[in-house]
């Protein structure tokens, strides 16, 4: 036999008889290794984030809290109150939603520690040139773990609305305010200060929906209402902050049944001699107000209905603080020879205060300021009537 061919056929022998020609060897595809997480340099927890997202507040002022997960699956069924947001994915479509200032400070999160989605649209913010970014990395699960309130937003509530979605919404302004002004449809009144007295206005099941509101992120009354129903047991608990005035602008003033004021009283109100009467009953203009304070403040007595903690940031010259839930145990410390005027940030709070004081004692020359103000420490205010 020729010698080539006798070495070729040994060749071919030793290799059909070995094992690894017995079975073809699978062929492996590569593994696609994943990509790590993205992180921005500049982090803050809980602790930080807490002062700035808390009600009352102008969201376009301070902080900018900005939700970087997606809208209609995750923004708009529970963010932190406050927040905008601006999806990562649609970062570039969106952009015009960050401010002018780009030394503003923005804090962005997302979903917790394993999303980083906010540190890419954080990433994306410095590119552009703003220059006071950070990044809450424990996000929403963090949020909700300190027991604090998410918020729903408008187009949540509008479209609950449309469903009719099994839904408890809880209107926590004054009831004087929900008669003169209206509320959500389908809406119930349940006053923050009165809470504890109307609990049985609460569903029985406490495992339903609820979602409180009252007058914007001017007012805190849902935010302490959300607390006070979740301490009674209740598990799904959340807040509208955009309140009443984002769903009136929203629907173009459309309004459901008002509920009827407290004690029925309808009694005309009677101005102080000085004091111009307003619109609502009981109230007096800002303008006879600023004059009487510029003027004569010693012929009126002030009185601040808001929580202490939130006289710290500044309160008019000269005013006492009786907040509103003290007003009925305290009403004899208000004068009887001159004029007390109640006093808050939205005219909801002072404007129960008149209510309770009246139902108590009506001869007491007490009225409140229905307007908007804004305090800004050493005595400066601003007042935008309403």
């Amino acid at each position: 036999m020729n010698i080539k061919l006798l070495v070729a056929a040994v060749a071919l022998a030793f290799v059909a008889g070995h094992p690894a020609a017995q079975t073809a060897a699978p062929v492996s595809e590569p593994q696609a290794s994943e990509s790590p997480l993205v992180r921005y340099q500049k982090v803050v927890d809980f602790d930080y984030v807490k002062p700035l997202a808390t009600l009352p507040r102008k969201i376009e002022e301070g902080a900018l809290i900005i939700d970087s997960r997606p809208k209609a699956r995750r923004f708009d069924i529970g963010h932190i109150p406050g927040a905008i947001n601006l999806p990562d994915t649609q970062f570039e479509k969106m952009v015009h939603l960050l401010p002018q200032d780009k030394a503003r400070e923005l804090i962005f999160y997302c979903q917790g520690a394993t999303c980083d989605l906010s540190a890419k649209s954080a990433l994306k913010a410095e590119k552009l040139g703003y220059t006071n970014i950070k990044v809450y990395e424990g996000g929403i699960p963090d949020w909700e773990a300190r027991g604090e309130n998410t918020a729903v937003s408008l187009d949540f509530i509008l479209k609950a609305l449309k469903e009719k979605a099994d839904i408890v919404l809880i209107d926590a302004r004054p009831a004087r305010r929900v008669a003169n002004e209206g509320t959500i449809p389908g809406a119930i009144n349940i006053s923050d200060t009165n809470f504890d007295k109307e609990t049985a206005k609460l569903p029985a099941d406490k495992n339903t929906e609820i979602i409180f509101f009252c007058q914007g992120f001017a007012c805190d009354l849902s935010e302490k209402s959300a607390k006070k129903a979740k301490a009674l047991g209740y598990t799904k608990v959340r807040t509208f902050p955009d309140g009443h005035p984002a769903y009136v602008a929203a629907t173009s003033g459309a309004q459901g049944a008002a509920a009827a004021p407290a004690g029925g009283r309808s009694e005309p109100a009677v101005a102080a001699p000085t004091l111009e009467p307003g619109k609502e009953k009981g109230s007096i203009t800002t303008a006879s107000f600023e004059r009487i304070l510029k003027e004569s403040p010693g012929s009126m007595l002030i009185v601040d209905v808001r929580d202490a903690k939130d006289i710290k940031a500044g309160t008019f010259p000269g005013a006492v603080n009786i907040p509103v839930g003290e007003v009925e145990k305290r009403i004899g410390e208000l004068p009887k020879d001159k004029p007390a005027v109640f006093v808050c940030t939205t005219g909801a709070r002072s404007g129960e205060a008149y209510d309770m004081v009246k139902l108590i004692d009506a001869s007491l020359p007490v009225y409140f300021l229905d307007a908007e103000v804004a305090f800004a420490g050493g005595g400066a205010y601003k007042i935008k009537a309403r």
